[in-house]
C-alpha cells in the first residue's frame, strides 16, 4: 500500500453505502464520500495542483474531510488552520507555509480573502459542483508513492514560530495497520472523533475508521462544556470507541458525568496527550468494568503514538506506565552521554527510531537537523532518530514510564508546547520587562509571571490576540522582581512558592 487513499477506496468497494461520517444532522456514505472527494482532487489536479501544501481553513467536519481526501487525490498534502485561531497565529502559520491555495466554505470566506492574499482560494461547495475526470486522477497518481508528505501539523516552536511536522502516508499506513490490529478495530464499530483536526489524536480517529470501514461521528466541540450533552450525544450514537485526549475524559469524571449516564456500548478508550490521572482512571474503570483502557505515548513528530500500555482492569496504580514500543518502531532510553539505558529504574530520554518518523518540519532545516539525528548508538549506517525530550525509565515489568522532560516543553490540554515561545509573546509586548513560565505537573497548571506596567487582565486580553486558548497560562502573575539562584538563573522554584502570594 503506498497511499491512504487506499483504505478509502477499498472501505467504499466493500460497502459502498454504509454511512461512513456522522456530523450532527449531516451524514455521508463511504460511496458519496469517495466521490466527493475525487470531484475536489479532479478539480486540482486540472488546474496542474500537484505535490503542494494545501491548507483547509474550515471547522472540522465532513467538508473538512472531503477536502483532505481531495487534496490527496491530486497528490498534494493538507494542513489545517483551525479558524478559531487568532490572526497573529494565522499569519505564522502562512509565513512558515507561503501557501498557494487555500480550501474554505461560504462561512469563513471573507476571512480567507483577508488572511490568504497571495493565495488561490476556493470554495468547498463550489469544488463539490465540478465533474469526476478519471484521466487527471490517474496523471496526479503517477506522483503517488509512500514517503510523499500526506499531511502538516503545526506544533509549538522555541524562537517563537510555530514548527510544521510533515507526515508521509507511509508512516500513517504503518501505524494504522498496527494500531487497528492491536486494538481490534472493525467495521462495527462507530468511533466518537473528539480531537480537533489540526492535532493527530484525530489522525487515529480518521485513518482507522477509514481502513476498517468504521462509521466516525463527530462529536460537536459545544458538547464538551456540558458533559450530560456529551454522553448523551454518545449513547444516541451508540458508539463503542474513544480515542481521546485525556482532559477530555477528565472533564467528564470531573464533573460527576458517568453518575448521569453511562456510554455502556463503549468497549475501547485509548487516551493521550497528558498523563492520565489514577483517580480518573478509575472512575472510568468503575463505571465500565469490561472496556479496554490503553495509555497511549508519543509525540506529533513519530506520528500520533510510539508505545501503547493497555491496562490491567485487576490491577491498582501508582502510576500508569507509557509501556512498550508499537510493532516496527524502535523505542528506547539514551543517557546525557548517548549511552544506552538498560537497568531498571534508571531514568534516560525516550528516543525512537522506525518508519513512524516525520519527514521533517517544513520549510525548517535548522530544527529539523536539531532534532532528527543520526543514532549515536550506530556506527555503520544511517539511522535517524528523534530524540523526544521527554524522560522515562523501565519499571520493575520492563514497561516505560514517563518522567518529565528534559527542557522546557511541556503538555498542556493535550498540547505539546514550547514554554519558551509563551514567554516570547508575553516579552513583545512593550508593557513587560521579563516573563518566564511554569508549569506546575501534579496540577497541569500553567503559570507566567512577569515584571512589568501591565495589568493582569490586559495582559490575558493581548494574549488571546496572539496565541491560541491552549497555550494562554492559567495563571499571569504580576512581580516586582525575578528571584536568582546561585547560578545568575531565574529561581523557578522560589517562583512556585509565590504564586499564592500577595502578587497574585
Amino acid at each position: 500500500m503506498i497511499n491512504v487513499l487506499e483504505y478509502l477506496n477499498l472501505s467504499c468497494n466493500r460497502n459502498p453505502n454504509k454511512i461512513a461520517v456522522i456530523e450532527e444532522d449531516k451524514k455521508i456514505t463511504y460511496q458519496e464520500l469517495n466521490n466527493c472527494s475525487k470531484i475536489v482532487g479532479s478539480f486540482l489536479a486540472s488546474n496542474n495542483i500537484f505535490n503542494e501544501p494545501v491548507v483547509i481553513y474550515m471547522d472540522k467536519g465532513i467538508d473538512a474531510l472531503i477536502s483532505f481526501f481531495g487534496v490527496v487525490y491530486s497528490s498534494c498534502y493538507y494542513t489545517l488552520i483551525n479558524p478559531e485561531f487568532p490572526y497573529e497565529r494565522v499569519n505564522q502559520i502562512i509565513g512558515v507555509l507561503s501557501p498557494k491555495y487555500v480550501i474554505t466554505d461560504d462561512k469563513y470566506i471573507e476571512n480567507a480573502k483577508e488572511y490568504f492574499k497571495d493565495s488561490k482560494i476556493f470554495n468547498i461547495n463550489d469544488l463539490k459542483k465540478e465533474k469526476i475526470n478519471e484521466e487527471m486522477l490517474n496523471l496526479a497518481k503517477t506522483y503517488h508513492n509512500d514517503i510523499n508528505p500526506l499531511y502538516i501539523n503545526f506544533t509549538s516552536g522555541s524562537t517563537g514560530v510555530p514548527k510544521g511536522v510533515v507526515i508521509g502516508h507511509k508512516s500513517v499506513i504503518d501505524f494504522i495497520d498496527n494500531f487497528t490490529k492491536l486494538f481490534n478495530f472493525n467495521e462495527d464499530d462507530i468511533i466518537a472523533n473528539q480531537a480537533p483536526f489540526d492535532f493527530d489524536v484525530s489522525v487515529k480517529d480518521i485513518y482507522s475508521a477509514i481502513k476498517v470501514g468504521a462509521t466516525l461521528v463527530i462529536v460537536p466541540k459545544a458538547y464538551f462544556s456540558s458533559p450530560a450533552k456529551l454522553l448523551d450525544y454518545l449513547c444516541l450514537n451508540n458508539v463503542t470507541t474513544l480515542t481521546w485526549a485525556v482532559s477530555a475524559l477528565c472533564l467528564i469524571t470531573t464533573f460527576h458525568g458517568l453518575d448521569y449516564k453511562v456510554p455502556d456500548k463503549v468497549n475501547k478508550i485509548l487516551f493521550s496527550g497528558e498523563v492520565m490521572p489514577v483517580k480518573h482512571l478509575n472512575i472510568w474503570r468503575d463505571h465500565l468494568p469490561n472496556t479496554m483502557f490503553v495509555n497511549l505515548y508519543g509525540p506529533t513528530e513519530i506520528t500520533c503514538n510510539c508505545t501503547y500500555y493497555i491496562i490491567d482492569n485487576k490491577k491498582e496504580y501508582d502510576k500508569i506506565p507509557i509501556g512498550k514500543a508499537f510493532p516496527n518502531e524502535k523505542v528506547f532510553l539514551l543517557d546525557k552521554d548517548n549511552k544506552l539505558v538498560t537497568k531498571k529504574n534508571e531514568v534516560g530520554e525516550v528516543c525512537v527510531a522506525g518508519t513512524c518518523l516525520a519527514l521533517g518540519y517544513f520549510n525548517n532545516k535548522e530544527q529539523t537537523d536539531k532534532h532528527f539525528v543520526q543514532n549515536p548508538l550506530e556506527k555503520n549506517y544511517n539511522e535517524m532518530i528523534y530524540k523526544t525530550g521527554d524522560l522515562a525509565f523501565y519499571n520493575d515489568d520492563n514497561d516505560l514510564v514517563f518522567n518529565g522532560r528534559v527542557d522546557f516543553q511541556i503538555k498542556y490540554q493535550g498540547h505539546r508546547i514550547e514554554l519558551e515561545e509563551i514567554e516570547k509573546s508575553i516579552m513583545d509586548f512593550d508593557e513587560v520587562e521579563r516573563a518566564c513560565c511554569i508549569f506546575e505537573e501534579e496540577k497541569s497548571k500553567l503559570y507566567a509571571f512577569y515584571v512589568g506596567s501591565i495589568d493582569k487582565k490586559d495582559l490575558h486580553l493581548k494574549l488571546k490576540e496572539k496565541l491560541p486558548v491552549f497555550m494562554i497560562p492559567s495563571k499571569l502573575i504580576q512581580i516586582d522582581e525575578f528571584p536568582i539562584n546561585k547560578n545568575g538563573k531565574i529561581d523557578r522554584k522560589v517562583l512556585l512558592l509565590m504564586k499564592d502570594d500577595k502578587h497574585d
